[in-house]
């Protein structure tokens, strides 16, 4: 008779810890997405915080269903996976800074050479095309300010979104310039008489 009461009391603790919400829990896992999304894991991380976001609703809507058990089960998994969003988050941020801080390398050598390029070819292209070349160098140097002002606020996205496509503009308008007519013609030698 003994043994009946240790065996039921422990079960009799899990069945009643199951007859209400698991609202401790759930406030820890909205917690910890709070605290992901601050770290920034919607952007940097948004495969893991979407997973912790999905937990949660359905520990949400487990409660709704007065599945307490289910719920604790999914507000749980909720707060695990917004823990690792947020350190998923911090990877990201750093792997982001590391790819802007490079894009806007790139970008300024690139723009660097084309500046060369112009001042060679500008007295031989016409001056559409020469004024063409100083515009798109102009809006280069626009970008690299704009990615730069986005890299000091720590917004490593739209720092390498502002020169993504600086390269092609630069590649677009030497070939431009390469085959454009040359301004001057030619002059024949001088004969000598």
């Amino acid at each position: 008779m003994r043994v009946l009461p240790a065996v039921l009391l422990p079960l009799l603790f899990v069945v009643a810890a199951c007859s209400e919400p698991p609202q401790k829990e759930i406030d820890r896992a909205q917690g910890g997405i709070d605290a992901a999304r601050a770290a920034g894991a919607d952007q940097y991380a948004p495969a893991a915080f979407t997973a912790a976001n999905a937990a949660l609703q359905q520990a949400h809507d487990a409660v709704r269903q007065r599945d307490y058990r289910l719920a604790l089960t999914r507000a749980l998994d909720a707060n695990d996976r917004a823990q690792e969003a947020a350190r998923g988050a911090a990877d990201g941020k750093a792997r982001a800074r590391s790819e802007a801080d490079r894009a806007i390398r790139d970008a300024t050598a690139a723009l660097q050479r084309f500046e060369a390029r112009i001042a060679t070819d500008a007295p031989r292209i016409g001056r559409a095309e020469a004024d063409a070349a100083r515009q798109t160098h102009r809006d280069g140097e626009s970008a690299l300010q704009e990615a730069g002002a986005a890299l000091s606020a720590g917004d490593y996205v739209a720092a390498k979104n502002a020169v993504k496509d600086l390269d092609a503009r630069i590649t677009a308008q030497i070939q431009s310039m390469d085959t454009a007519p040359d301004s001057k013609p030619v002059r024949p030698p001088r004969r000598i008489r």
